[in-house]
């Protein structure tokens, strides 16, 4: 049975192992990957606006990996649209690239869960091998840590060297071109990184549970000296 500070610092990092899990797939699942502003380069053109009257042709986008929307303003008000990355938006884009992020997004998710796993095993009991215990702590939550950086850096490099941006707001624009003024990172992003950082925390407690503590000392009570004029009373 492991002690008293173990089982607290075990059972901390696996609060943060549950905790990257559910950052991770918060992230996978929401739609505040990028937001920007795009502006409406045909309705531009054609109306010949100078720069007070950009303002009436600029709107905004935002998605994900997996759906995202915009408004577009073409200088017939506010048009609406929601986007869909799955099964078409993706052939235009650099496919391999985009599934790699989810690969490795998802390859996070398994080994936080293993690492949870491990935890949770070390706060209940004491292992007899290295690689249940601090070691292979160690070892899942760097692999977790990895997959997730390296999922966050193929996606800033379909960002910025890919123009990921430019092609999921132009994807079907038949009539319209439009030009991406700016682009930033949004939340979604900031979760996964959020994850890998939570990471690292657990390893900073399993180096934590092997601090030992100093145990209190419980004085025993004195005997009684019994002296030899004690005995003759």
């Amino acid at each position: 049975m492991p002690s008293l500070w173990k089982r607290i610092t075990f059972s901390v990092a696996s609060a943060l192992c549950l905790c990257s899990v559910v950052l991770l797939v918060g992230a996978l699942s929401t739609e505040r990957w990028v937001i920007g502003r795009i502006l409406c380069k045909t309705g531009v053109d054609i109306v010949n606006a100078s720069s007070p009257e950009l303002e009436q042709f600029i709107g905004d986008i935002y998605y994900g990996l997996f759906q995202g929307g915009k408004t577009k303003r073409c200088g017939l008000g506010n048009r609406r649209s929601k986007i869909y990355i799955f099964p078409k938006l993706v052939q235009t884009l650099n496919g391999g690239l985009h599934m790699m992020v989810i690969l490795f997004l998802l390859l996070a998710v398994g080994f936080a869960l293993v690492s949870l796993s491990f935890c949770i095993y070390n706060a209940r009991k004491v292992p007899y091998q290295s690689i249940k215990g601090h070691k292979g702590l160690y070892l899942w939550n760097f692999i977790a840590a990895l997959f997730g950086a390296l999922g966050l850096l193929c996606f800033l490099a379909a960002v910025k060297h890919h123009r990921l941006t430019e092609r999921v707001a132009n994807y079907r624009e038949n009539f319209f071109v439009l030009e991406v003024l700016e682009d930033t990172l949004d939340w979604s992003f900031w979760l996964g990184v959020g994850s890998i950082v939570t990471h690292f925390a657990v390893c900073g407690m399993v180096a934590m549970s092997r601090i030992k503590l100093p145990k209190p000392e419980i004085k025993k009570p004195e005997e009684p000296t019994i002296s030899a004029l004690d005995l003759l009373y």
